[in-house]
């Protein structure tokens, strides 16, 4: 009885998780730690089963063999979560496999918070950072010379040396445009945010482009605010310069939303007179616009993973350094459907 006991209150080790995935201890270790080039069949080998034996690694002891935390450090200036939270699930996931933790600060835009909490986490020893916020436009570097690698995610350090890992938005505007395109629409505006906004001028810079690339014009283009009032605002005007557009682009699915109210009260089909294209693919959003909207996604999550894997690497002494642009995809709804 005491025998069988021991054997039911024993952890698992992780040779037994390697024998169970058919994979040498090393391979195991390095599965579960996140490191090496390992195929994702083998990952998720070793991982469903460490999850069948109910093999719990002992953090502590890897920390003093390694002198690593095992936590990861994520700081934004995004107070609402609207884009930290994803990108913190997407860090999560890639980090899950070596059970990093991660802590995260919102700085709220103040620069004087947004230290400190870089001090606590570096009190804290953790392994690394990542830093990212509300706006893709480029930022000046959190700090000089610090003592654990840093990746910035959705936003990006002006530094060209560091890492940063961005939604590639032109790329949206450009599946958005010519999803249009393929559904037979041709005078096409576009209505987004303020002009002074990087991410404002990037989608309509490339939606001007791509309709160019194929002989055309924007009907018009519409500078204003992220909101769903300047959405119905930007319609009246629109509708009242007598423009006949038959698709409109716009700059976020918050302005998407109110350009669908607009038209709908002005006596405008969605799609059959008007196909209506937003950008975010945020669901409360895009769900709730009457018809559904469709969008373009930034794979926020993707971003997030991304971001963790290569600060990982960093970790592991293999330091990414540039900028990499993820792409977008479009997710069609009825706003486009014909």
């Amino acid at each position: 009885m005491e025998d069988a006991l021991s054997n039911i209150v024993r952890p698992a080790t992780i040779s037994e998780v390697a024998a169970l995935a058919g994979v040498s201890t090393g391979t195991a270790s390095k599965a579960l730690n996140g490191r090496g080039s390992l195929r994702a069949e083998t990952r998720l080998r070793v991982q469903q089963a460490a999850e069948q034996l109910g093999f719990v690694a002992n953090a502590a002891a890897r920390g003093l063999q390694a002198g690593r935390t095992y936590t990861v450090g994520m700081i934004t200036t995004d107070s609402i979560g609207r884009f930290s939270i994803p990108l913190m699930i997407g860090a999560e996931d890639a980090l899950g496999a070596g059970q990093v933790s991660v802590l995260l600060a919102d700085a709220r835009d103040d620069p004087i918070r947004e230290q400190y909490y870089l001090r606590t986490l570096l009190s804290r020893k953790v392994d690394g950072i990542i830093v990212t916020g509300r706006r893709t436009q480029a930022r000046l570097p959190i700090a000089a010379e610090l003592p654990v690698p840093v990746v910035y995610a959705f936003i990006s350090s002006s530094n060209p040396a560091d890492c940063s890992v961005v939604p590639d938005e032109a790329d949206g505007a450009r599946r958005a445009v010519r999803h249009l395109l393929a559904i037979g629409r041709r005078r096409i505006a576009h209505i987004t945010g303020p002009e002074h906004h990087h991410s404002a001028r990037v989608r309509a810079v490339a939606c001007a482009e791509t309709l160019a690339a194929e002989g055309l014009q924007p009907a018009t283009t519409l500078f204003g605010e992220w909101t769903e009032a300047w959405g119905r605002q930007a319609t009246g005007i629109l509708l009242s310069t007598g423009a006949e557009v038959d698709a409109v682009f716009c700059g976020s699915d918050q302005i998407a939303r109110g350009v669908a109210e607009a038209l709908r009260e002005a006596g405008r089909a969605i799609p059959g007179d008007v196909a209506l294209v937003g950008f975010d693919n945020w669901d409360v959003m895009v769900e709730a616009c009457r018809p559904q909207l469709t969008s373009i996604d930034m794979d926020l999550e993707g971003i997030g993973r991304t971001a963790a894997e290569l600060l990982l690497s960093a970790i592991n002494g293999d330091a990414a350094r540039g900028l990499r642009a993820v792409p977008c995809r479009l997710v069609p709804r009825a706003s486009t459907a014909v």
